[in-house]
């Protein structure tokens, strides 16, 4: 099915590729009107965390002046990296709508797949090793969390 918003997060994607950039682009939608957009820039900005559905999550949150976005929509040319879905998932979006799926993008060389498996194996046994330590002290920050009284729970 065609859709302008899905057809601009495509379009946004082939541009950066002829920018210099990745071929990922981003379009979050509230009410029907385009709030942000965001496309990968990742070597452009020298950030590993700067995918198009990031961008675009950051200028969303800005313009509307939020850190929820549960009323909107997310229209991005590839299924979302695991990184990229956490932030959606964080967002509260409604709905996301993707083009490309994760094998598409595995076969031009962009493979997440491996981010999945070691997220299967418990911290320490990851290729990355993580190495928990002072959760005692670090629990401090919880309980003086809980015990704030104007919180904004997120």
């Amino acid at each position: 099915m065609d859709n302008p918003h899905m057809a601009r997060a495509i379009q946004l994607s082939i541009d950066n590729v002829r920018a210099g950039g990745g071929p990922f682009g981003a379009v979050i939608v509230n009410n029907g009107e385009i709030v942000a957009e965001g496309v990968n820039r990742v070597t452009a900005a020298n950030d590993p965390t700067a995918h198009a559905e990031v961008v675009a999550i950051r200028a969303a949150c800005a313009k509307l002046g939020v850190f929820e976005l549960n009323n909107c929509e997310i229209y991005t040319s590839c299924e979302p990296c695991p990184m990229c879905l956490g932030a959606i998932y964080w967002a509260r979006f409604a709905r996301i709508y993707f083009a490309n799926v994760a094998a598409d993008a595995a076969a031009f060389g962009f493979d997440d797949s491996f981010i999945y498996r070691e997220l299967s194996h418990p911290p320490g046994q990851r290729s990355i090793p993580a190495v928990q330590m002072m959760r005692e002290q670090a629990l401090a920050a919880f309980r003086v969390w809980q015990e704030k009284p104007n919180k904004i729970p997120y």
